[in-house]
């Protein structure tokens, strides 16, 4: 059995049929079948069914496919790693992150980090926690940051951030007079839910079940950045990431503290037995000194009721002096 055999296997099995896999592998039709032919030869046993034409993985394929996936991601984690080194030597610094962070927060802290003046070529990938773990597994990134309603299984962890989630609505919802809100004004609301897999949609409803107040949302979705921009247009009030919401604030969104006891909670993730470079750590600094002045804006709009955590870092969250009277 040789490498270009299970190679071939792969792409027939990720395209579909031995002309796509030839196409894709730059190698006539025939030496794919022929290809295949040998591996199912050494394995005593069939790979696929000819059905009208068509090839129909077997269960055994199917199975094989699970390992050869796992075999081939060390070589494409290389590659990734070569082409970096080649366009950015070890000036680069990769980093996978949830849409909650990704968007408004990160941003942010790469302005403050000043790339330039390091000679630091960084790569933000915003995308679901799923993809962040998958990233960060594979080695394709420097470090990741998740959602904890992900599995951590295989990952260095720690809690980067946890806070309370705020109530948003535009400013001619009648809460928007409100103080803060009450569970019984979520559950009497035209409410814009996170999706029911989100673990902090599953804490609210336990919240309110347990006070028997169901959760009756309107629409869901998946990230709060949408919730917040269905709050702006008026469809309703919605339960979302403080940091999000902050970002919302200068389009004239309003924000409250809710009532009830809910969390986000924003997982710094690590490939085991990977050091950190200097740029990481820099950069991790940076987070710190962004996120504590993100958290004293949020005090300054909704008071003391959103306390941030640190753990990742170990320091505890800086306090504002108070200003000497003149």
């Amino acid at each position: 059995m040789g490498v270009r055999d299970i190679e071939v296997f792969r792409a027939v099995m990720n395209a579909g049929s031995t002309a796509k896999a030839a196409v894709l592998l730059n190698i006539s039709q025939p030496a794919v079948s022929q290809a295949i032919r040998r591996l199912e030869a050494m394995a005593d046993f069939k790979l696929f069914e000819r059905l009208r034409s068509r090839l129909v993985p077997t269960q055994e394929a199917v199975a094989l496919m699970r390992d050869v996936d796992r075999y081939f991601v060390g070589f494409e984690v290389i590659e990734h790693r070569i082409r970096s080194l080649r366009s950015y030597g070890l000036g680069r610094l990769a980093i996978a992150s949830m849409p909650a962070l990704g968007n408004g927060f990160l941003p942010r802290v790469v302005a403050s980090f000043d790339a330039p003046s390091r000679n630091v070529q960084i790569s933000l990938q915003v995308m679901s926690s799923r993809e962040v773990h998958e990233k960060v597994s594979a080695g394709q990134v420097d470090f990741g940051l998740m959602s904890d309603e992900m599995p951590m299984t295989g990952l260095e962890h720690s809690a980067f951030v946890s806070m309370p989630g705020v109530a948003v609505m535009n400013a001619d919802h009648p809460l928007a007079r409100r103080r803060s809100i009450k569970p019984a004004d979520l559950a009497a609301a035209r409410f814009i839910a996170l999706n029911p897999e989100d673990s902090t949609r599953a804490r609210l409803e336990s919240e309110l079940s347990a006070l028997a107040l169901p959760l009756k949302p309107l629409i869901e979705t998946p990230y709060s950045h949408t919730v917040c921009e269905l709050a702006l247009a008026g469809v309703g009030v919605g339960l979302a990431h403080p940091m999000v919401a902050l970002d919302f604030v200068t389009r004239g969104l309003v924000i409250k503290p809710v009532e009830i006891a809910t969390a986000f909670t924003g997982m710094l993730v690590f490939r085991p037995g990977t050091p950190l470079a200097e740029n990481v750590k820099q950069f991790l600094r940076h987070m710190r000194l962004v996120l504590a002045q993100d958290q004293n804006r949020l005090e300054d709009l909704i008071g003391k009721w959103v306390p941030l955590t640190q753990a990742s870092v170990g320091q505890p969250r800086s306090r504002r002096k108070p200003a000497k009277s003149a």
